[in-house]
């Protein structure tokens, strides 16, 4: 069992004072080649990837030390079925506004397709025996997926949420899992956007009124408190 951490903010997470192994899962959100490399999709966009990328290595390192210590790891992918059956008109005519077509060809493969090589994971991030991996076809991880039931199978009532990005996909999720009812811990030197601006954003919003999604902290924190440091009170503060 661990302390509440009295480093996040806007409150020591979680309300409940201590969190486990039993009732903690680590949601590390769409950490794929699509959108950290200079040749997938989110780059093909326009948008800047060295954000998403300068967070690999916090986020490898925490899920290590979480997966060391019997904590739920769930990773998940956003992508779509090779015939884009699942792809919505909407979502299908804003990519290719973009100049990105969801489905089109690319350095990585098809744009966000299943089975392509930019839809997978990074390398580093790549999933260990135990852990689980969740494909959704929309932003939130709860969209069309079996999360909410893998999560109360196990008894989780208290998510560390992190990945990319931290305005679209990650915010999503964070709002959907307080609606149903999770407690959720906003990383945010484990989280990334193509604008840094919007990043530093969404982490507002998510402080607002008291913690309105849940409280923000980071993985030294949580690796402190993994470390028997009681509350992480040391850990440095990240800046975004």
């Amino acid at each position: 069992m661990f302390t509440a951490l009295s480093g996040s903010r806007p409150y020591a997470w979680p309300l409940a004072g201590a969190w486990t192994p039993e009732d903690t899962a680590l949601l590390v959100i769409d950490m794929q080649r699509d959108f950290l490399s200079e040749q997938g999709y989110f780059a093909s966009m326009g948008y800047p990837v060295a954000h998403a990328q300068a967070i690999v290595e916090p986020v490898r390192r925490l899920t290590d030390a979480l997966r060391a210590r019997g904590f739920t790891i769930i990773l998940t992918r956003e992508g779509h079925r090779p015939d884009l059956s699942d792809l919505t008109a909407m979502k299908r005519q804003r990519a290719e506004n973009m100049g990105a077509a969801i489905g089109a060809p690319g350095p990585l493969g098809r744009f966000l397709v299943r089975g392509e090589p930019g839809w997978d994971l990074v390398p580093e991030l790549a999933p260990w025996a135990g852990d689980i991996l969740l494909d959704k076809p929309g932003n939130g991880a709860f969209h069309a997926t079996d999360l909410d039931q893998i999560l109360r199978v196990r008894g989780i009532r208290h998510l560390l949420v992190c990945g990319v990005t931290t305005d679209v996909c990650v915010h999503s999720t964070l709002r959907e899992a307080n609606d149903r009812g999770y407690e959720c811990l906003l990383l945010e030197d484990c989280s990334a956007a193509g604008d840094v601006s919007l990043h530093r954003a969404a982490v507002t919003m998510t402080l607002n009124e008291g913690g309105i999604f849940g409280a923000v902290g980071n993985s030294e924190q949580v690796l402190a408190a993994l470390n028997g440091k009681a509350g992480a009170e040391g850990a440095r503060e990240a800046t975004g």
